[in-house]
């Protein structure tokens, strides 16, 4: 074919007719797509910002570079779909994109960084040095070479980068959380509340009548996906943590004790509290004149006056023996057997003359007699933890030699649990929650993500352990007639009745309270008790779940609410709500401060990118992006 149209255009009329075609072939592929060749390439770009661009190949190479890495972590094969429904082609497009805007603005601003300023900062990262802590250039290459770089290339790489930082540096210097968003969340960490509350039992509404067979038919057409047969799953477990392998039974009363005494005043209840003033003089004698008068009948507050000290700093409110910066000083206040004066005591500051004005006793819900099984249970399972590391090395080896489950439990002195059928809420067939379930939801997941016959990695529980699990059977889900239902439809139209009937009771007793009727009286009427929470916080408690303690807070001080629980309903009123002045020096507000500094930079440089693509104009090749990770060919 070649040599023919060589031959062709040896005379003037076969190369008239050659220029022909050729014009004709040109302006077709510019009509069909091949057009991009006159148009810069624009099948290799990727996105356009401002004057950069982002290409296909870097974008694909730094996709598959995050791919691996999050496998890599996982231990485990991501493909394409997952990636893209957890959005990290869009993560990776965004960073691609910001970097090209950030080059641009660093262009704009003439930043530059010469060879030898990259190279010294490079020499600085720790993670290039060696361990003698100086610069390791075979650690340095063997990096470079493992991202995918040439020597030079990975310096140029790193310069763009030190150029980057040297803006958003610049954008958040000196930008500190708004002392008004650290005052909000020390308010909401630390209010604490006072509730009165009464449980309403379903028995104290009268019991709907009986309904037909027609009004039983009508409810289950009305909600039939709620009677729908779930899924099931038969798993074996096998569990090796430190609260199933520790023995409680071996720890001693007095370590028992000894945790009580530390934990009591977190976990079980309000400890004791004192109202508090003091005074420090320069000098012991200053101290002991001073409290001499006070003994003889002077008055505190006008000694206050008389030695011109501002009463912020002097009263220290309603405070617990921890409160107290200097321990000797807290001591000497919470020896005191009753309101009175303390004797001076000697602190780098000068000496401390404390008044305790009134006492708060403390107040315990467990006694250590009924705390100590579980502080026996605790202390056991801290010491178990280094045994459950030799144990899960011991099954991890069993496994695999290819041994099932039950024979590495069995080699190790164990034994395996099998739970018949675990839908995918945690509960058995009769929709009760399946008591001591291993890592809970976190198995439960797991166990609906695999199959049969599929070797899983562990669950880890709360207390650093492991559970291993096996499906050994799926049983699936399926729609249920109305005469298998029957006396489910009827207790669930009961259990919708009395609910009902007790929320139009609880909203009753609400108004009552709201309306200034003490609830000792509503309970009284009622016959039932009324019981009180203390120092109730925006955090979980076990008397209380969290749908609870929200709704605490959602309700202003000295009003009432209520909520469903699980035996009736919880109608409760607000005694008081406390809160520590907010310091913005402290300890905590520091910490706090720090805490919100990553996410406000983060917001900050997000406004200011945003801001700077807008600016320079960003446009996404959609075609492309969808060839680079695949999605075209999924389709």
């Amino acid at each position: 074919m070649l040599e023919g149209l060589r031959v062709a255009s040896q005379n003037w009329i076969g190369r008239a007719i050659m220029a022909l075609v050729m014009g004709v072939i040109v302006i077709s592929f510019a009509i069909w797509g091949v057009g991009d060749v006159f148009r810069g390439m624009t099948t290799q770009r990727l996105a356009r910002v401002g004057s950069g661009e982002v290409s296909v190949e870097a974008y694909r190479n730094a996709y598959q570079d995050e791919l691996r890495r999050i496998q890599q972590r996982m231990r485990r094969a991501i493909t394409n779909e997952e990636a893209r429904q957890s959005g990290l082609d869009l993560q990776i497009l965004e960073r691609l994109v910001t970097e090209v805007a950030l080059d641009q603005k660093a262009r704009q601003l003439g930043l530059a960084a010469s060879d030898e300023t990259t190279q010294r900062l490079l020499a600085s990262e720790k993670v290039f040095q060696g361990p003698d802590g100086k610069f390791d250039a075979a650690r340095f290459k063997q990096i470079a070479n493992d991202a995918g770089y040439t020597e030079r290339g990975f310096v140029a790489d790193q310069k763009n980068a030190y150029l980057r930082k040297m803006i958003t540096d610049i954008v958040v210097a000196g930008v500190e959380p708004p002392k008004l968003m650290l005052e909000a969340i020390h308010h909401f960490r630390n209010e604490s509340r006072t509730i009165d509350y009464v449980i309403l039992p379903p028995s104290l509404v009268s019991a709907a009548p009986a309904p037909s067979d027609e009004e039983l038919k009508k409810y289950f057409d009305e909600r039939e996906q709620t009677f729908r047969a779930k899924e099931y799953r038969k798993l074996t477990t096998l569990v090796v943590s430190a609260s199933a392998i520790g023995k409680p039974e071996s720890v001693s009363p007095e370590d028992a004790r000894k945790l009580y005494d530390e934990v009591k005043s977190k976990r079980y209840g309000t400890p004791e509290k004192r109202e508090v003033r003091q005074i420090v003089f320069k000098t012991d004698k200053e101290a002991e004149e001073a409290l001499a008068k006070l003994k003889a009948g002077a008055d505190f507050d006008a000694l206050v006056a008389e030695l011109k000290l501002n009463p912020k700093d002097v009263n220290l409110g309603l405070v617990e023996q921890r409160d107290f910066g200097d321990a000797k000083v807290g001591a000497a206040v919470f020896a005191l057997p009753q309101p009175g004066l303390t004797e001076p005591v000697h602190t780098p500051f000068g000496a401390v003359v404390s008044q305790v004005k009134s006492i708060s006793p403390a107040v315990y819900s467990k006694t250590f007699e009924q705390a100590e099984p579980e502080l026996r249970a605790e202390i056991a399972a801290q010491r178990a933890t280094p045994e459950v590391r030799k144990l899960h090395e011991a099954i991890e080896d069993q496994r695999a030699s290819g041994k099932t489950l039950s024979e590495a439990a069995k080699a190790v002195g164990l034994e395996t649990k099998v739970y018949d059928a675990v839908d995918d809420a945690g509960n058995d067939r009769d929709g009760k929650a399946i008591a001591n379930l291993p890592a809970g939801p976190d198995l439960v997941k797991a166990a609906f993500a695999s199959d049969v016959g599929v070797d899983n990695d562990t669950v880890a529980t709360r207390d650093g352990g492991y559970v291993w699990y096996e499906v050994n059977g799926i049983e699936p889900a399926r729609q249920k007639t109305f005469d298998e239902v029957k006396p489910a439809v009827a207790d669930a139209m009961r259990t919708d009745a009395a609910q009902k009937a007790l929320a139009a009771k609880a909203d009753e007793i609400v108004a009552k309270l709201n309306s200034g009727q003490p609830i000792e009286e509503v309970a009284k009427e009622l016959g039932v008790k009324v019981q009180r929470a203390n120092d109730v916080k925006r955090e979980a408690r076990p008397d209380f779940n969290n749908n609870v303690i929200v709704q605490f807070f959602d309700v202003a001080p000295r009003n009432a609410g209520s909520i469903v629980v699980d035996n009736g309903r919880l109608v409760f009123f607000v005694r008081d709500s406390t809160t520590p002045v907010f310091d913005p020096n402290s300890i905590e507000s520091k910490t706090i401060a720090q805490q919100l500094k990553p996410a406000f930079y983060n917001d900050l440089l997000e406004q200011y990118v945003g801001g700077l693509e807008k600016a320079l104009g960003v446009d996404i090749n959609q075609r492309a992006l969808e060839a680079a990770t695949g999605a075209e060919r999924d389709r």
